[in-house]
């Protein structure tokens, strides 16, 4: 197996930090008390996380800060798309679901997908904290964790807002849809 090459070009990490100042800077209200120099310092200082937001951006889950771990001294990105990531819609769940179908089976899975970009995906907690900070997944759907005893019995859980509400649903974790994703978290 080939190693991925997870270095950003120079270019590539001032692209990146001008792209996520401006949405810092846009959505202060997803991080009050956040100072954007404090948030760049923790990304020079863990540049092998700057590749796992690049990835972030590049499948449109447009990352920002939605939170800082005083613990632990670091910021908690959120995938911050209005809809499910564009770039991680039509996959199951997990592995285990795309290779039990035996037609139609899906190029990719939300758990693989999101162990590949170095990210996890919302817990149904992180996603009910995301929405209180806004609208999303107005007419899409968003995979998050599942509960092993819910997966062992071929479950899936997802969420969506609608009707000003937030809803966690279930599903056959081997489905998927055009409209269903996934949104991911980054501690950095």
């Amino acid at each position: 197996m080939t190693k991925r090459n997870t270095e950003l070009s120079v270019e590539q990490r001032e692209e990146l930090f001008r792209t996520l100042k401006a949405r810092f800077e846009k959505n202060m209200n997803r991080h009050k008390d956040v100072k954007w120099a404090e948030v760049q310092a923790n990304l020079e200082a863990h540049t092998e996380k700057m590749w796992s937001l690049h990835e972030m951006e590049g499948t449109a889950g447009e990352p920002d800060v939605v939170g800082y771990d005083k613990k632990t001294n670091e910021y908690i990105f959120y995938d911050c798309s209005a809809e499910s990531p564009k770039g991680r819609r039509k996959v199951c769940y997990d592995r285990e679901a795309q290779e039990s179908r035996k037609k139609y089976k899906p190029e990719n899975n939300a758990s693989d997908m999101a162990a590949s970009m170095g990210i996890e995906l919302l817990t149904e907690e992180q996603y009910r904290e995301l929405q209180e900070l806004g609208n999303f997944d107005l007419k899409t759907s968003s995979w998050v964790q599942t509960p092993a005893h819910i997966r062992k019995l071929g479950g899936a859980l997802f969420c969506d807002r609608r009707y000003d509400t937030v809803f966690v649903y279930h599903n056959g974790a081997e489905s998927y849809y055009s409209a269903r994703g996934f949104r991911g978290s980054l501690r950095v």
